[in-house]
């Protein structure tokens, strides 16, 4: 019935209400102008304008019209900034995958990043183990993983971005609670102590049983778990100790200590960012982009 272009040239001369005026406004020619709101006259059947004099004045009609034009045209403008936004990756959504303790360093680093630089993403949160993380990644059903290696998958990249040390969670009224200093590897032989799962939690169990037999220790695995907080939650239990994240010691329980580990040559738990390399979303590569000139150095 009408185009976007007869409603800007119908706004321009409601507004001049002089076709000269408009014209050069619209940077046009008056009667190109003038032929182009007879048109759309015809298309509505009603008479918008007042040509009678040598002013120009608005019909009751075109009153009523100038109003839903502007409407119109200024939703258009923004449906095309919504678009361009899209496009560029400043606008869209991105879901990205964590692993808890992940929840407690990194993930407030990258959230806070994505909020500043790209607040019109919205990120869509999934607390994952790492390999239903990878699993996810591999699928197509996560954009970005916040997870421990190794990331395997022919299609998937990533890099480290923390690196941290390692600490025992220990009950208070455990005989490692009273030691003066760090625990070493040998302190930890024959202790009860609640490991990670070797599925679910295959990243932390394999390092802690290379630990340990490279100490030459054997502690007497209680549980087997892949959450962290949920070994945190039976160390506080009193059901045993635990070798945890630095970052775990966030998590304050009532009835537990965290100390300074000495582990063989400074064994610390890395998290990597991962990505499918095929990952068409533009938000998911304004965040890399992002990211990567903010790159946060490995602690």
């Amino acid at each position: 019935m009408f185009t976007l272009a007869q409603l800007e040239n119908f706004v321009a001369v409601a507004e001049e209400l002089h076709f000269g005026r408009a014209a050069e406004r619209l940077r046009m020619t008056q009667p190109p102008l003038s032929r182009q709101i007879q048109i759309l006259e015809n298309g509505l059947q009603v008479q918008l304008l007042d040509r009678s004099s040598r002013r120009v004045h608005l019909t009751p009609a075109g009153h009523a019209f100038l109003g839903e034009a502007r409407r119109l045209l200024k939703q258009a403008e923004h449906m095309a900034m919504t678009v361009r936004q899209f496009s560029s990756g400043e606008a869209g959504h991105i879901t990205v995958g964590f692993t808890a303790t992940s929840a407690y360093s990194m993930l407030a680093t990258l959230l806070a990043l994505a909020r500043k630089e790209l607040p019109k993403v919205e990120v869509v949160l999934r607390e994952m183990v790492s390999r239903d993380q990878i699993q996810a990644l591999n699928e197509g059903n996560l954009d970005l993983g916040l997870a421990r290696p190794p990331v395997s998958g022919v299609d998937l990249a990533s890099y480290p971005t923390q690196r941290e040390t390692l600490v025992v969670a220990i009950p208070l009224d455990h005989p490692l609670a009273r030691l003066d200093g760090p625990v070493t590897p040998g302190d930890l032989d024959g202790q009860e102590l609640i490991m990670y799962s070797p599925v679910e939690a295959r990243y932390f169990h394999d390092l802690l049983i290379s630990i340990f037999r490279t100490a030459g220790i054997s502690p007497r695995f209680s549980q087997y778990l892949s959450q962290v907080h949920s070994i945190l939650a039976l160390v506080n239990a009193g059901w045993g100790i635990a070798v945890v994240p630095a970052t775990a010691a966030q998590l304050r329980y009532p009835g537990l200590m965290f100390k300074e580990a000495l582990l063989p040559d400074g064994a610390g738990v890395e998290l990597h960012f991962a990505w499918r390399r095929d990952n068409e979303n533009p938000a998911l590569r304004a965040l890399l982009g992002h990211l990567a000139s903010s790159r946060p150095r490995a602690v």
